[in-house]
């Protein structure tokens, strides 16, 4: 079952609504903090909100939100959004990096031609075979105990921030770390 957002993170807050639309109502361009999923947010009267704030989308009273507008289409990314989208992926990482390692340790095969490490920007076969090989031996500890045990391996960090990125930008088939 997949969980709703209880929390998002203001990646940009437009006071006076997008320059180019008629409406002049508040609008907040937001991350979900578990699902990484994209939103637009209507916040309470009077209510300001600061890029970063995390705040509270949950089911029940919510004290600076009014409502969901609904998803974020990609298009309306405001560049300081855009920039704030890639702090936030990094930051995330880096507080969470035992769920990325759990990845390494416990990915799959998608079907019989494709795994799911060869999903990851700059990974391949070879590299698939190399990571199942060194984890049957012993599970790995860090991301960089993975690029120790497993040679000519790209930068994991790098290749995972690079996948979550695009697939919050809708350009993938397969999602394995966001929602849609």
């Amino acid at each position: 079952m997949i969980q709703k957002e209880e929390y998002a993170i203001v990646l940009d807050y437009l006071a006076y609504g997008y320059p180019l639309e008629k409406k002049m109502m508040p609008i907040a361009q937001v991350i979900g903090d578990k699902n990484f999923v994209l939103l637009e947010l209507i916040p309470r009267r009077g209510v300001k909100l600061e890029v970063e704030e995390r705040v509270y989308i949950g089911e029940g009273k919510r004290d600076k939100i009014y409502y969901i507008l609904g998803k974020l289409p990609i298009g309306k990314l405001t560049e300081t959004a855009k920039q704030e989208l890639k702090e936030f992926i990094s930051k995330t990482m880096m507080s969470d990096e035992k769920k990325f390692v759990d990845f390494f340790n416990n990915a799959e095969a998608i079907n019989t031609r494709l795994h799911q490490f060869e999903l990851l920007p700059g990974f391949g076969k070879k590299h698939t075979e190399s990571i199942l090989e060194e984890r049957k031996k012993k599970p790995f500890e860090s991301l960089k105990d993975l690029k120790k045990r497993v040679s000519n391996l790209p930068d994991p960090h790098k290749s995972i921030e690079k996948r979550i990125m695009e697939e919050i930008t809708g350009k993938e088939r397969y999602n394995l770390f966001t929602r849609r």
